[in-house]
């Protein structure tokens, strides 16, 4: 079976989905759109660092932005998640070939 040829794309969203505070801005902005004030206002960090978190998901295409005069309104994008489910399905599918495989080995041996 042959990986997707979207593996960097999947390297990207699962290195953005690695750490606990962009899993949590995702969660915040996947039903509606934040601005990024608002979410680095939620953390215990500086705007900066809450806007290098949204560059990271953006990158890997789980959030877009769009400008709304000053602001830069944050969504999540859940065809992303749907594309990395789809990997994840893929992935199970060979390690549950793979274990049905050895099974099959060890009952033939006895």
């Amino acid at each position: 079976m042959v990986v997707d040829s979207g593996v960097a794309d999947a390297d990207r969203v699962f290195h953005a989905l690695a750490d606990a505070t962009r899993r949590d801005i995702l969660h915040r902005v996947i039903g509606g759109g934040m601005s990024v004030s608002e979410l680095a206002r939620l953390y215990p960090m500086s705007f900066a660092a809450v806007q290098k978190h949204v560059v990271v998901l953006e990158r890997a295409a789980l959030v877009s932005k769009t400008r709304r005069g000053r602001e830069q309104i944050v969504r999540g994008e859940v065809e992303a998640l749907r594309r990395v489910a789809l990997l994840l399905d893929a992935y199970e599918r060979l390690w549950r070939q793979r274990a049905a495989a050895i099974a099959q080995i060890l009952e033939e041996e006895q």
